[in-house]
């Protein structure tokens, strides 16, 4: 993972000092990217701990089309709890309901993770294999509008390709977990359509560092990263809707201690 090293450097000594949302702080840059080989091993960083149990159950809790906390709860999982109503857990059409209830202006539901995995299979080769978060006529009514708003697979060779475009990133306490996350997505994708896992490419809008994160993440850099672990998926599942946490293993997981950090609400 010395590339999210690198980009973390790159913001810590070069992001310039600027407002935000928060009222905390940043330093930010606009318009970087970074590359994985899903082949290489899995991009789970090993500088810190990453809360793998949140990471597996988030995503499957976006692929199930939720938008209410409380399956996440249920699962011993708090990482959407500041933005959820407090009486009914309710956080508006979110990631889940976007990927799979778009709402088309004629009252349409659209299940755009299913059409792009039926459209990966049979025509690998088209252009328009997007699933888009970024619904504009109801940001309004989401209790956080989607800072990874739009992915796109590629078939090249048998092999499968996504690229996320987040056009807000959290460099200390998100990014780690978005890549882990959409890299996850990518192999679960080619297992149900019969193809190699590729590369993760990740290209940032605005990727800021808090300025309440400035001394963790001195803390990160001076540490020295250990191998990739590797994922082991059930290899019986065929559906993307089949798959459950026990599907999912990775294997040879070695890290340095959490580094605990506020979260910017």
């Amino acid at each position: 993972m010395q590339t999210y090293l690198e980009l973390l450097g790159d913001v810590l000594e070069n992001g310039i000092s600027k407002s935000d949302r928060t009222g905390t702080g940043t330093r930010a840059l606009f318009g970087r990217q970074v590359r994985f080989d899903l082949s290489a091993g899995f991009p789970l960083l090993t500088t810190k701990k990453i809360h793998l149990k949140s990471v597996i159950g988030e995503l499957l809790w976006f692929i199930s089309g939720e938008s209410n906390v409380r399956p996440l709860k249920e699962a011993g999982i708090s990482i959407w709890d500041e933005w959820a109503d407090p009486e009914t857990g309710e956080l508006g059409p979110i990631y889940g309901t976007q990927w799979r209830r778009w709402q088309g202006p004629d009252g349409r539901e659209v299940d755009q993770l299913a059409l792009v995995i039926n459209q990966i299979a049979s025509n690998p080769d088209s252009r328009r294999h997007i699933v888009s978060a970024w619904n504009a006529a109801v940001i309004d009514d989401m209790a956080l509008p989607p800072c990874h708003a739009l992915f796109q697979f590629q078939v090249m060779n048998g092999r499968l390709n996504c690229q996320l475009y987040q056009r807000s990133a959290d460099i200390f306490l998100g990014v780690p977990f978005n890549i882990a996350s959409y890299s996850l997505l990518t192999h679960l994708v080619a297992q149900v359509t019969g193809l190699e896992a590729g590369e993760f490419i990740h290209t940032f809008g605005d990727l800021h560092l808090y300025d309440n994160h400035l001394k963790q993440a001195h803390t990160q850099l001076v540490r020295e990263p250990y191998s990739l672990p590797r994922l082991s998926l059930n290899e019986e599942v065929s559906s993307i809707d089949d798959f459950v946490a026990s599907d999912i293993t990775i294997e040879g997981y070695h890290h340095h201690p959490a580094i605990k950090a506020p979260i910017a609400v």
